[in-house]
């Protein structure tokens, strides 16, 4: 139970709006204790403040790592008014107590950002006094008061001007903030440790600590009944020049058409379009607008209300083609101004800048019963050093070039994944089924309904052909060449029908499902 807020400690390393609240406080007579740099900031501003080792009667020690770690600090805040015994003891060891505290942390978070971040550097900015403090204020909300982000100090004011104390429902709201605070500044240490210390898996530990700070509020999540935010440093990638907030299924449309175009980082140029996060068209050509001929020639009907993405600067010829159907996204390092102005005649799309440069990392899978599933990223392109070739015959140069850029591609599409490709473009393309043979099926349908020839194209999936009909019904298709992991019990049988069909085949040993 609050008696009122009388006294309070003060020591923060953000002096965001401190001396305008301490003012205030001085001005309602609450006592003020602070510490270091904060007291003298009180104390030049003209406001009256007691030092904390006049406050203990114990002086700081140990380069200020020991100060606020004392009976008389935590007694203050952890004493319960309600229990006699704790007003007992108190009086007899003469700890008051104290109402408010107004805490923030040593920077460890930017300390550690600076790419000149020495070890010793990072660990004299674990902060150990203030997590503690915050921690034994929030437990005792009951009667204290505790504020971590500036940007309280007015809800704090405006209840104080009211009733000199501020209400049980804010003392809660305040020391849940003071957990999380606490917890992701706690998970930010560990995951610093972790990297320096055990760097062959600095993710895959025994427990796993994902704190993230909430980017953005997003209107709602995959659909319009599920409420939605967005957490972690995924805005950092991606600038946004034009358009509507981002919805949920943007951000995973972007996250997966910046994982596709990576593939094509020093390649011709190339666009992508992307639907539902499968890329419905991949073409490369000589300009960013063959590229989006080729990528549009595909599919003509998914695109409408899809994520373009380029891996080069949007040009105004382009701009003006893509503009003639109607996309939610368009994604691109960067883009020239006449581009931008014919674009943004578009209200409601989105134009973002592409400044994606991370590579692996991990990926994160919510499972039922809180479970989380943690696993290195596919990451980038294949090492090609290990693919074989297994049919009699080897492949043309020209199907080499189709069987890359379908291997590209077939990465990126939801599993069971099959890609029809030329050298520079997509053909047909076959995604999510239960059977490899219907989503072989479906990417020659798409191929047909696009009037797009199948002969001699290169047939790329995800996984191994788990029987010869597979293989077969892209042979009948036109495909002329095969690029697959390899790996089936029967891959004797399919590299038989192979050498029968006379198409070419390689196993890359590696096999890239995405669920």
């Amino acid at each position: 139970m609050s008696e009122g807020i009388r006294r309070a400690l003060l020591s923060v390393s953000d002096k965001t709006g401190l001396l305008e609240f301490a003012k205030f406080l001085a001005g309602k007579g609450v006592e003020l204790i602070s510490t270091g740099g904060t007291a003298k900031a009180l104390r030049d501003a003209g406001v009256k403040v007691m030092e904390l080792s006049d406050y203990t009667g114990f002086p700081e020690m140990m380069d200020g790592r020991v100060k606020t770690l004392h009976p008389k600090v935590h007694g203050g805040l952890l004493q319960r008014r309600d229990l006699a015994a704790h007003r007992e003891q108190a009086a007899q060891h003469k700890i008051p107590t104290i109402d408010l505290v107004v805490v923030n942390l040593y920077p460890f978070e930017q300390t550690v950002a600076r790419p000149n971040c020495t070890t010793e550097e990072a660990i004299e900015n674990i902060d150990i006094g203030g997590p503690s403090m915050l921690r034994s204020a929030a437990k005792n909300h009951e009667a204290v008061t505790v504020v971590t982000d500036p940007s309280d100090y007015g809800l704090v004011q405006l209840e104080m001007e009211a009733t000199g104390d501020t209400t049980l429902g804010t003392r809660r709201k305040l020391a849940a903030k003071v957990f999380r605070h606490t917890s992701h500044y706690d998970h930010l240490i560990g995951a610093y440790l972790t990297r320096h210390s055990e760097k062959e898996q600095p993710v895959l530990q025994e427990t796993a600590g994902l704190v993230r700070r909430r980017a953005q509020a997003l209107r709602y999540g995959e659909n319009p009944h599920q409420k939605a935010s967005l957490y972690g440093a995924f805005l950092e990638s991606f600038q946004q020049l034009h358009g509507k907030e981002l919805s949920y299924n943007n951000v995973l449309d972007l996250s997966a058409a910046a994982g596709l175009i990576a593939e094509f980082p020093k390649a011709p140029p190339t666009l992508a379009i992307l639907k539902h996060t499968n890329p419905c068209g991949v073409g490369s050509g000589k300009t960013l607008l063959e590229a989006w001929e080729r990528a549009y020639a595909t599919d003509r009907q998914a695109p409408f209300g899809g994520i373009i993405v380029a891996n080069r600067a949007m040009d105004a010829e382009t701009a003006q083609a893509i503009a003639e159907i109607f996309s939610e996204v368009i994604l691109a390092p960067s883009f020239e101004p006449a581009a931008l102005k014919i674009l943004q005649s578009k209200k409601n799309l989105r134009l973002m800048e592409n400044r994606e440069t991370a590579a692996g990392g991990y990926d994160f899978r919510s499972v039922r019963g809180n479970g989380l599933l943690v696993q290195e990223s596919d990451g980038v392109g294949d090492d090609e050093t290990g693919w074989k070739v297994v049919t009699k015959r080897k492949p043309t140069d020209a199907e080499m070039w189709a069987m890359r850029f379908g291997w590209k591609v077939v990465r990126h599409v939801k599993s069971n994944a099959i890609v029809y490709a030329g050298e520079d473009r997509t053909l047909g393309i076959g995604a999510g089924q239960m059977s490899r043979v219907d989503s072989s099926r479906i990417a020659v349908w798409k191929a047909g309904e696009a009037k797009l020839c199948l002969k001699g194209s290169a047939v790329a999936s995800d996984a191994f052909f788990p029987f010869p009909d597979g293989l077969e019904a892209a042979a009948a298709a036109g495909a002329t060449a095969a690029i697959q992991p390899g790996g089936s019990v029967k891959d004797v049988e399919v590299v038989a029908a192979a050498d029968r069909l006379g198409v070419a085949m390689i196993f890359t040993g590696r096999r890239h499902f995405r669920h």
